[in-house]
């Protein structure tokens, strides 16, 4: 899952949230690099990413994402999460998703100094584009798609990723369902 659902597991918290959205720019022991709540943070950020990597239905999708997207298989059912998060977000919360992102921007905001260089940029465009709440329409996560697809290493094939989504929406809708809600079980019962 990519940064809506992420920030949504840990919005019992701030300094979680700051950890959850900063750890991909953090390498190695947060603990030596930033305060202990946020880097409880990264340390969740981490333990969610295993917890999807190892997931049996989002194997089902990763499979089913492989020929077109090869190892970024990954990254695009990430974005396929927080797609179906987003269009779906009132069956998830009471607070709707303009102002949950509103208020997660709010709040990251007030630890942007102390963000990694790459978390610092991500940021700028996050709330520019005010991209949690774009996640909810395909418009919005072709973008995004579009803007991984320049950025990655090698040809990714990103670009075309909402395409793929629409031809078998039904199937990720279904493992969506199926899986989001053992997510927020699992991490509401802690992940230390």
């Amino acid at each position: 899952m990519n940064f809506l659902a992420h920030l949504y597991l840990s919005r019992h918290s701030e300094k979680l949230m700051v950890g959850n959205f900063i750890a991909d720019g953090v390498k190695g022991n947060p603990y030596n690099k930033v305060d202990d709540e946020i880097a409880d943070g990264v340390k969740m950020h981490r333990a969610i990413d295993f917890f999807m990597d190892n997931h049996s239905l989002v194997e089902i999708g990763k499979k089913r994402l492989r020929p077109a997207y090869g190892k970024y298989a990954a990254v695009v059912i990430d974005i396929y999460y927080d797609y179906l998060l987003a269009k779906n977000w009132e069956e998830y919360s009471d607070i709707p998703l303009g102002n949950f992102s509103a208020s997660c921007y709010k709040a990251l905001e007030k630890h942007y100094p102390t963000f990694p260089e790459r978390s610092k940029r991500f940021y700028h465009y996050m709330v520019s584009n005010d991209i949690l709440t774009q996640y909810s329409k395909l418009e919005g996560i072709k973008r995004v798609f579009e803007g991984m697809a320049r950025r990655a290493k090698f040809e990714s094939g990103m670009e075309n990723a909402t395409e793929e989504l629409k031809l078998y929406m039904d199937e990720y809708d279904y493992e969506f369902r199926l899986f989001f809600p053992e997510i927020v079980e699992h991490f509401e019962q802690g992940f230390t």
